[in-house]
């Protein structure tokens, strides 16, 4: 296969630097809401709209839809759930179609529209994801959402771990990519004790979702792979 571009983003704030019309782009945001994506949609959800706004969501009312909102970690007050990986159990969204709006990983998605093609990653889905961009031919760009448009480290160790993995698949690095992909390295071996380090996980701690870290971190619990269909995210495989 003809070599292609691995290139990674830190921050959204960054995305009108690079050209994505005729990449893949790999959306991160790990504590939670793209957690929550794959482990939704792979509990049978149907699809889950990603919106960018909490007033966007609560145009959703009148209809069949689960509405979720978060925003600084927490349940918007008068919505059904957030962003926790708990809340997107089988038993709770088996056949229905969410509409959510997060602090960071929607607003990232969003921004991603012009790709050629939009997918989500997270630890649950690594191994999944990662096969599947072997077999690719285009570029492709990890869009990491931080948080409010500021790095944060597990997204960036994330963008590390699938750099990592394709790194010898004809890929080539740019910089970010290559500084992430030997920061995953570095973590690998223990990455719940290197995320304590992280600012989003002491945020979390602070509400008592310490248990939703721990989820997060959990590596390849599923092998599906969202892609943005329209305005709506759907299993790719």
């Amino acid at each position: 296969m003809q070599q292609r571009k691995l290139e990674v983003c830190l921050s959204p704030a960054l995305l009108h630097l690079h050209d994505i019309r005729q990449s893949i782009v790999v959306v991160i945001d790990i504590f939670r809401a793209t957690s929550s994506m794959c482990y939704g949609l792979a509990n049978g959800a149907e699809a889950i709209i990603p919106v960018a706004s909490v007033e966007a969501c609560r145009s959703y009312e009148d209809t069949d839809y689960l509405l979720a909102a978060e925003r600084n970690g927490e349940v918007v007050a008068g919505f059904d759930f957030g962003n926790s990986p708990f809340s997107y159990t089988a038993e709770k969204v088996a056949g229905k179609t969410i509409v959510l709006t997060t602090t960071n990983g929607t607003h990232a998605i969003n921004e991603s529209r012009e790709a050629k093609k939009v997918v989500i990653g997270s630890f649950l889905n690594l191994g999944a994801l990662s096969t599947w961009l072997k077999t690719q031919p285009h570029d492709v760009l990890l869009l990491c959402a931080g948080w409010k448009n500021k790095v944060n480290l597990e997204d960036s160790l994330f963008a590390g771990a699938l750099a990592y993995h394709l790194k010898n698949e004809a890929y080539k690095l740019d910089d970010a990519a290559i500084l992430v992909a030997d920061l995953y390295e570095l973590a690998q071996g223990d990455l719940k004790e290197f995320m304590k380090k992280t600012s989003h996980s002491e945020r979390l701690k602070e509400l008592n979702i310490e248990a939703d870290i721990a989820f997060c971190l959990q590596i390849d619990v599923v092998d599906s792979i969202p892609v943005l269909d329209g305005d709506r995210l759907v299993k790719l495989v």
